[in-house]
């Protein structure tokens, strides 16, 4: 924000020295990005009264005068300008003089007469009609400011001025006002804040502002503080040329008194205000509501907005008056007939303005405020001292009173006060009165055990922050250097985090490379990954303000992301490739906060198949001691190929899903191969980890296999088959493995046969033939009993 010295000097007394002032209130923490000299790129341009005109005696359309500029002898200049006469001042270009826009003006001749110098025009000094309405735009610029001849025309047209560039935190609201830097200015350089709180002369005509006009506030929670006043016998002109010359050097273009008051309360308070014309409130009765559905509202640029329920608006009680906070609208302006003003200074809600300003596409001055949380409290302050200037600059009488419509807390708050706790935070040793000294610097006073802080400084509120302010005023190259005090504890991981860790060490020792991608993706995807429209995965936290679309919403499930990793390197032609990611996804929680999973999603293309990613899941569970788990077919579709699709459940819940991706999925991504995916709940897994693992000693004894072809139903799954075998063989079996699948000859339709090996192990002996054969038998027996599974003859 740029701020004006010349302003700030009204406030406080400080150096003059420019680069003093810019490091004192950088290391107090107001930073100070850089400054601009204003006038410093004008040279010899002075006040000069025109003696006498005549025409060039060699030119028709050229006037030679006569021109006192303070020196020995008056100056001839030569001038195109036809609005000049004998008695004018005007500013004057002497010989070397050197105008903003870098031209020099030097002593010549213009048709053989001497011309030493040049009048000029107010373009000619980068000035325009809004900063003097008088001028003539199309000649010499004659001037109404009180001067004399050879007065520096900087100083008789207020050019002269030092704008200080800060850069202001998000915290600070406060300091968007100029009074804001002054108190900061003071606080830097320990001198006393001159200010008052507006004064208001009382009226004695019986006339109060009820007379005029009632507020109502529909919607307290976007609108805490309202309020108004009113202006009668309003005569519209243009302001003194003090206000023009600081709102200039401002950036703000003056219009005329009434609208130039409410912009100089707004940089000086830093509170928004606007002004209505009197005559256009219909039913003499302000009300602050939502607007309807597609209610309409031109703004003051002469645009038509269409509004919607979310969006405040001022109302006249019939039809939208203003977009609240943002801009006023073409059916209240200001004009040159306005007879009587209501000022309103309000406070709205910050969340609010923010999202009705881009949805109109609209940001001003006043919506970047109340963006930023502006403390209620300053709202009737602001809108006493708009009064207090039509008062200073007789534009109008001032009505008695003021409509203050308050939901809001604007009394001072108490913060705990514990100087103890602050000296731990910063490394000093400042006693109790002299961290009081200090804050009493900024206005926050000790009572006690706690501080009375100012209700405009709504960012402080714990200790830390009081810690924050007492440093920053103390001076942080006042700290003495120390060590730390104390033992540094050992630092370790969670056990928790460490699963997360091990999971992924598990998946490189396999040969997948990690990857790393955004939690925010685009609602498209779900679209692309071909989940059915009822999908819980569908229910999305969307982002309030996000980027752009393609990041828009949390994400519920990583193989979007997973699938774009592998479209890009699949484009740029890298052949095979696997992938994975322990990622994090978002889910709503039921009171409106985000579920945030670990999953692990991996996968890969260019070679292996459905059983490769099985056996690299089982490996990655063995790898953690995940020992209870199972494999169930899937056939729902969707995102998976049907058929070669299986869910994961552990300790008989279902933990993920793996499987071949569905041709038609995998060529949304581009990918015209066989991609396989998994993605698995970490917690799931963490929750079915061996939390011992035990110790087993190398074999000595030998093993004993047996192989069972056995001929089953095409619906059952050797998962389930392997199951019952382990359950049923009983304690000597270490090991089940399928290794062949026969469909043909010999077996008949809706049959298979799986052929499997059993492994039998004792520790303490070898295994006999009668021992093993018997735990054989037991198993097919039961098989037949239990599944009608039959040995294969």
């Amino acid at each position: 924000m740029k701020v004006s010295l010349n302003w700030i000097r009204d406030y406080v007394d400080f150096t003059d020295n420019i680069g003093e002032y810019t490091e004192k209130m950088t290391m107090s923490g107001t930073k100070v990005e850089g400054y601009e000299t204003l006038g410093e790129n004008i040279q010899n341009i002075v006040a000069g009264k025109v003696l006498s005109t005549e025409p060039h005696p060699d030119s028709d359309h050229l006037t030679v005068c006569k021109v006192d500029t303070g020196g020995e002898s008056p100056l001839q200049i030569v001038t195109g300008a036809v609005n000049v006469k004998a008695g004018d001042m005007v500013p004057v270009c002497i010989n070397g003089a050197r105008l903003p826009d870098g031209k020099v003006i030097k002593t010549g001749k213009l048709r053989g007469v001497l011309s030493e110098g040049m009048l000029c025009s107010i373009n000619e000094l980068e000035l325009s009609l809004h900063d003097f309405p008088y001028a003539d735009e199309n000649g010499i610029f004659i001037m109404k400011e009180s001067c004399r001849p050879g007065d520096d025309i900087r100083d008789v047209l207020m050019l002269r001025d030092v704008l200080v560039d800060f850069e202001l935190t998000f915290n600070r609201p406060d300091c968007l006002a100029f009074l804001g830097i002054a108190r900061e200015t003071a606080a830097t350089f320990g001198v006393k804040l001159k200010y008052r709180e507006p004064d208001i002369s009382p009226k004695n005509n019986g006339e109060t502002v009820s007379d005029y006009i009632a507020v109502k506030v529909e919607n307290p929670a976007l609108c805490p503080r309202y309020t108004a006043r009113v202006i009668n016998n309003v005569k519209i002109q243009a302001s003194p040329l003090w206000m023009r010359a600081r709102l200039r050097a401002c950036g703000v273009r003056p219009i005329n008194n009434i609208v130039d008051i409410t912009n100089y309360v707004m940089l000086e308070y830093g509170q928004p205000m606007h002004a209505f014309d009197y005559s256009f409130i219909t039913s003499k009765t302000i009300v602050v509501r939502n607007a309807s559905g597609g209610e309409k509202i031109t703004t003051l640029d002469g645009t038509v907005r269409e509004l919607d329920d979310t969006m405040l608006c001022i109302a006249d009680g019939e039809k939208a008056i203003a977009l609240a906070g943002i801009m006023g609208g073409e059916n209240s302006e200001i004009s040159d007939s306005t007879a009587a003003v209501v000022f309103e200074s309000a406070n709205f809600n910050r969340e609010n303005i923010r999202f009705t300003s881009r949805t109109v596409g609209l940001r001003t001055d006043s919506s970047k405020r109340f963006e930023k949380g502006l403390p209620p409290y300053n709202a009737l302050l602001a809108v006493n001292r708009a009064c207090e200037l039509v008062e200073l600059l007789g534009c109008g009488e001032v009505v008695n009173g003021a409509i203050d419509v308050c939901q809001a807390n604007i009394q001072p708050t108490r913060v705990k006060f514990d100087p103890e706790r602050v000296n731990q935070l910063l490394g000093t040793n400042l006693s109790k009165e002299e961290m009081a000294d200090i804050l009493k610097k900024i206005e926050i006073t000790a009572d006690g055990n706690e501080l009375i802080v100012p209700p405009y400084r709504n960012d402080i509120i714990n200790t830390a922050d009081v810690a924050e302010e007492v440093v920053r005023l103390y001076g942080l190259d006042n700290i003495q250097g120390t060590c730390f005090e104390g033992r540094a504890r050992e630092g370790r991981l969670t056990e928790s985090y460490g699963f997360v860790g091990k999971t992924g060490s598990a998946c490189v020792a396999l040969g997948f490379n990690e990857i790393y991608t955004y939690s925010f993706i685009s609602p498209s995807f779900l679209d692309k990954i071909r989940l059915s429209l009822n999908d819980e995965k569908r229910d999305v936290i969307r982002l309030l303000n996000p980027i752009g679309d393609e990041t828009s919403v949390m994400r519920t499930t990583a193989l979007p992301s997973l699938l774009s990793c592998m479209e890009t390197n699949y484009s740029r032609r890298i052949l095979s490739a696997k992938l994975f990611e322990t990622a994090t996804v978002y889910k709503k929680a039921p009171d409106g906060m985000s579920d945030e999973r670990k999953i692990l999603c991996m996968g890969f293309y260019g070679g292996g198949d459905f059983y490769d990613m099985k056996g690299y899941i089982e490996a990655v569970f063995a790898f953690l001691g995940i020992t209870n788990h199972a494999f169930v077919r899937d056939e729902t579709g969707g995102t998976y190929h049907p058929g070669r699709c299986a869910l994961i459940t552990a300790g008989g819940k279902p933990i993920g899903i793996f499987g071949q991706i569905h041709p038609l999925t995998a060529k949304e991504f581009g990918l015209d191969c066989e991609v396989y995916a998994a993605e698995i709940e970490i917690n799931g897994l963490y929750e079915n980890r061996t939390r011992e693992p035990q110790y087993i000693p190398v074999p000595v004894y030998p093993a004993v296999e047996r192989d069972l072809a056995l001929v089953m139903n095409e619906d059952t799954e050797a998962g389930e088959v392997i199951s019952l075998i382990r359950k049923y063989s009983g304690k000597f079996l270490t090991g089940v493995e399928v290794f062949d699948v026969y469909r043909g000859k010999g077996i008949e339709a809706g049959k298979k046969s799986i052929a499997f090996r059993l492994t039998y192990r004792k520790s303490d002996g070898t295994l006999n033939d009668g021992e093993v054969d018997g735990a054989v038998n037991k198993v097919l027996r039961r098989l037949q009993e239990d599944k009608e599974i039959v040995i294969r003859s």
